[in-house]
């Protein structure tokens, strides 16, 4: 806010020290387009001349749209502002409920030359040409940045939306009038990204009334107790929508009404629904409202981030939730909980094409195990490896199998291993007993498990990047049911001692999202931990770019970001 303040006292500054509002010799436009002209053709001195030099996050277009134009004006009339100036300017100013930041945009810098420009033309004296270019170069800019923002142009999504798109974009929205209408088409066309949206503009509202109260610390709460804190917790649950208006609001008994409105805000939040308010649900109940405004405003960055071709049928993990899902024609027909990787050993967001699943599956130990884990203990005692059904290969015509016994292991690293190690199948194996593989750069999949008891914790983050799912026989099932296959085929190859390879009969949609906001199909949010500090990553990408577009003005730096911001403030 500091940084803002300090640019509009400079634009107003300059106005009053330069003499902004000036008699003219012709038309406005014709001064403005004369001034764009020359700077669109790389005329430096123009540049110097003018009142301010704007920070353009996108030079090279706006340069080329005036260049295309001959400098003709697209915003500034002999009036001042034409009608797609002010349409543009009531969009940035709502980009709020967008999750998006005014700032990003040049509204704190517009916004002094609008009204100082208004104040000249109501009084008889045209403003300086030298604003009204700025306005136009500023106003084309945000409007290119919108256009880049919202259709979720990023260095996470690996889109670029060019400069040929963006003019095209830009003229073919002032031909037919309709801003507003081409900026918000370019976003997500989701369900789920409008939900966002809708409980983006909820919290906002909420936050403009203070937000939900705060409930004291105090003993573990549980059901039956009395509690002078009950009342708070049913104003709170009531806010969010857990709880029904009515009945014996002032009451101190946790009573069962109460207890199952806490239980749903446990499920949303992903906490035990034991129906307790200890220190974890406390914890949640008590987070700012502005903190769930920067957790929606990051998911609908992700959203337009991610670049991706949802099909009527498909698989989608959910990292931060532990959870999959089957989708079909917008329903979810399976669901089931996961483990995914540790802090140390991050599942990664993407999407790939299921392309065949593979039963009785060896499991091949991954370099770093290998180093870490395994060779250690094989240098120790050989005899390990068969007693735990470990073999080591070469590859070749037929695969050669080595004997481990004949090995000198005390000369043996990681660097010189005599070939890949693997365990074979069986219940013993990590993999378990069948695997889905979706080829992609990142070796990942899903598997079968042979440690199910983790299924039942909460926080599930506990393999080495690939997928863990609770009912590998279920979704065998459901992506086989068209090959003809049934359960006890699918459990015979299940209990081989070799492996299987079944190509599916069509390639299945996997997508790996990290969603720590959400809406289900009844419209009810849910919101994750950020487990990964993903969340956090991108908040701070987005506090950079604040801070470099505002010290882009060489005036001042905008406060250090992680402050209690959302990313529309």
């Amino acid at each position: 806010m500091k940084g803002i303040l300090v640019i509009i006292f400079f634009l107003l500054s300059t106005v009053l020290l330069s003499g902004g509002a000036v008699c003219l010799a012709s038309p406005l436009p014709d001064e403005v387009s004369r001034i764009l002209a020359r700077l669109s053709q790389g005329d430096e001195e123009t540049l110097v001349r003018l009142p301010a030099r704007p920070p353009l996050s996108r030079e090279e277009a706006v340069l080329a749209f005036y260049r295309l134009r001959d400098g003709e004006p697209a915003w500034v009339g002999n009036l001042g502002l034409r009608a797609g100036g002010h349409e543009l300017i009531e969009f940035l100013r709502g980009v709020g409920d967008l999750g998006l930041c005014s700032d990003h945009y040049h509204l704190a810098a517009i916004e002094p030359l609008l009204d100082l420009s208004g104040d000249s033309l109501r009084h008889g004296v045209l403003f300086d040409p030298g604003y009204f270019a700025l306005l136009e170069l500023m106003l084309t800019d945000a409007f290119f940045g919108l256009a880049a923002d919202l259709a979720g142009e990023s260095p996470e999504s690996g889109r670029e939306i060019s400069t040929r798109d963006l003019l095209r974009l830009l003229n073919r929205s002032l031909a037919k009038g309709d801003l507003t209408a081409t900026l918000l088409g370019l976003q997500p066309d989701r369900h789920q990204f409008a939900d966002l949206l809708v409980e983006l503009q909820r919290l906002r509202r909420l936050s403009a009334l203070g937000g939900w109260p705060a409930i004291p610390a105090g003993p573990t709460l549980r059901p039956g107790m009395r509690d002078d804190r009950v009342p708070l917790v049913r104003q709170r649950l009531l806010l969010d929508g857990d709880l029904d208006p009515g009945g014996d609001w002032d009451s101190l008994l946790y009573d069962p009404e109460t207890v199952l409105a806490l239980k749903s805000f446990q499920r949303r939040h992903g906490i035990a629904d034991d129906g307790v308010i200890g220190p974890i649900t406390l914890t949640e109940l008590n987070r700012p409202v502005e903190e769930r405004i920067r957790q929606v405003e990051i998911n609908l960055v992700r959203w337009r981030n991610e670049n991706r071709d949802y099909r009527e049928r498909y698989v989608q993990v959910n990292i931060a939730a532990y959870r999959l899902d089957v989708i079909e024609l917008g329903e979810t027909v399976m669901s089931m909980p996961v483990v995914v990787g540790t802090p140390y050993r991050k599942t990664p967001s993407f999407s790939a094409s299921m392309r065949y699943i593979e039963f009785a599956p060896f499991w091949y130990v991954p370099p770093t195990i290998l180093r870490e884990d395994k060779l250690p203990v094989i240098r120790r005692d050989p005899g390990w490896l068969k007693r735990h059904h470990y073999e080591i290969v070469r590859w070749g015509r037929p695969t050669e199998l080595v004997d481990p016994m004949r090995i000198n292991w005390r000369r043996i690293r990681p660097e010189n291993f005599p070939g890949l190690l693997r365990q074979r199948p069986g219940p013993w194996n990590p993999l378990g007993r069948v695997k889905f593989m979706f080829p992609n750069r990142y070796s990942v999949y899903l598997h079968d498990t042979d440690s199910p008891n983790l299924f039942a914790r909460l926080d599930r983050t506990y393999s080495s990047g690939c997928i863990r799912i609770e009912r590998p026989l279920d979704l065998a099932l459901y992506l086989l049911r068209a090959a003809g296959w049934d359960c006890d085929r699918i459990i015979e190859a299940m209990e081989r001692s070799e492996p299987l390879r079944v190509d599916l009969p069509e390639p299945v949609q996997v997508h790996i999202v990290y969603w720590t906001a959400w809406a289900d199909a009844g419209g009810r949010m849910h919101y994750r931990n950020d487990i990964y500090q993903r969340d956090a990553d991108l908040e701070l990408a987005w506090q950079r770019r604040l801070a470099d577009e505002t010290e882009g003005w060489q005036l001042a730096k905008a406060g250090a970001p992680g402050q209690n911001r959302s990313l529309s403030q």
